[in-house]
């Protein structure tokens, strides 16, 4: 059995999404309107399914599942096709399916089933949309509070130990943060990084 989570905003879409995945071979082991980690890693989860806004936040709250004890669970995404630039950023923090939030009951349980295995699962239209982006859609996504708060202490020249230890997070965490911002950015290093970070007020001397 493929034990499932599900994270939606309302109530009513956990049930409907539960009904619809729950299957011979997919167990739905809990829902929440949050994702929260620790639950996540108590319950053993395989595949985590995520039916919420693609945003900075909500892609953000996701990290620390990335960051679980092992086996780390696979994120499934039912996206707004439109969301090109969040879409390309989700695929590169590493969510291992996405799909859109018109998808068939037949692909989200397709979709769970080749993540559990460890296989990408990226629906033909969200490929689409990554290929031929809609300019009006296509935004350069902007830095999260977290991510502004880990530039600022780079730019004091913490190393990721000292970050890690001050934010009670994991190393690990603080990598895919600043991997994160680098990417946003468009820069390659930390002092790259600071000195956008400066022009942009972002940081205040």
């Amino acid at each position: 059995m493929i034990r499932v989570f599900i994270v939606a905003d309302s109530a009513i879409v956990q049930a409907g999404l539960a009904a619809i995945v729950r299957t011979e071979r997919v167990e739905v082991v809990g829902c929440a309107a949050q994702v929260n980690e620790l639950q996540i890693e108590q319950l053993a989860v395989e595949v985590v399914l995520i039916s919420t806004e693609l945003s900075a936040e909500t892609l953000d709250a996701t990290l620390p599942l990335l960051d679980v004890e092992p086996p780390i669970p696979a994120i499934l995404w039912l996206v707004d096709p439109l969301q090109a630039a969040w879409i390309a950023e989700a695929e590169r923090l590493g969510i291992a399916g996405l799909l859109p939030q018109d998808a068939s009951a037949r692909e989200i349980v397709a979709a769970i089933e080749a993540a559990a295995v460890g296989l990408v699962v990226l629906h033909p239209e969200i490929a689409s949309q990554l290929r031929h982006p809609t300019p009006t859609v296509a935004l350069t996504p902007s830095l999260t509070q977290r991510e502004i708060e880990i530039l600022r202490m780079l730019a004091e020249g913490m190393a990721n130990k000292t970050i890690a230890r001050q934010l009670y997070i994991s190393e690990h965490t603080v990598k895919f943060h600043i991997s994160s911002i680098f990417a946003k950015l468009g820069v390659s290093s930390r002092t790259e990084a600071v000195t956008i970070g400066i022009r942009q007020g972002l940081i205040l001397l």
